[in-house]
């Protein structure tokens, strides 16, 4: 009996003590990258065909903040996989909306980045053969869109198209930078292959 209260008293003066605690390594959440697969968009309300991610879903836009969108050509290229969209919208080029507008309406919406960006790089794309010309936007910072770019035809001056890539996550902007790169791969894939289909 004494030998089993010493025993008690010894284990209650050992849970009494304070536990060492070691701090765990700093680390970002594992992602599983798929494996990198294209297929073709052939919708038949855009007049244009590029190739998108077979991981990715197109969805299109029904409503545009409580209202019917400008234009049916409104969609998104949803990846669940990285809870990210690309938003797509076109625009034809008329008196109205002149190509003018528009290319200056799309820089408008990159530079409201700039209150968090730390640098905002512009790279024009032209493609003679494909009839492309437009702008990409790589924004860097604590920003909610860090790709933006725009396309249109070079010589009718008919079609403008206009895509942001967007993560719907609350991590911040190191731990994205690896699904961010792998994603503006396909964007860049994306706009390799776009093409007006008149």
């Amino acid at each position: 009996m004494r030998f089993l209260a010493l025993f008690l008293l010894a284990l209650f003066v050992a849970s009494c003590e304070d536990p060492i605690l070691t701090p765990k390594p700093r680390a970002y959440p594992k992602v599983v990258y798929p494996e990198k697969a294209y297929q073709a968009f052939t919708e038949g309300y855009c007049g244009f065909t590029f190739a998108y991610p077979k991981y990715a879903v197109i969805q299109k836009d029904t409503t545009f903040f409580d209202q019917k969108p400008e234009h049916p050509c409104w969609f998104n290229v949803v990846v669940p996989a990285f809870d990210c969209r690309l938003h797509c919208s076109y625009s034809p080029i008329t008196k109205q909306k002149p190509a003018d507008k528009l290319k200056t309406d799309a820089f408008k919406m990159t530079d409201w980045h700039n209150k968090k960006a730390t640098y905002i790089q512009e790279t024009p794309l032209f493609n003679k053969e494909k009839n492309l010309k437009g702008m990409m936007f790589t924004v860097e910072g604590p920003v909610a869109s860090q790709l933006q770019f725009f396309l249109t035809d070079t010589a009718e001056q008919q079609h403008f198209f206009r895509g942001a890539l967007y993560f719907y996550t609350e991590a911040n902007t190191d731990s994205l930078a690896p699904v961010y790169d792998f994603m503006k791969k396909d964007v860049e894939k994306m706009i390799e292959t776009f093409e007006w289909k008149n």
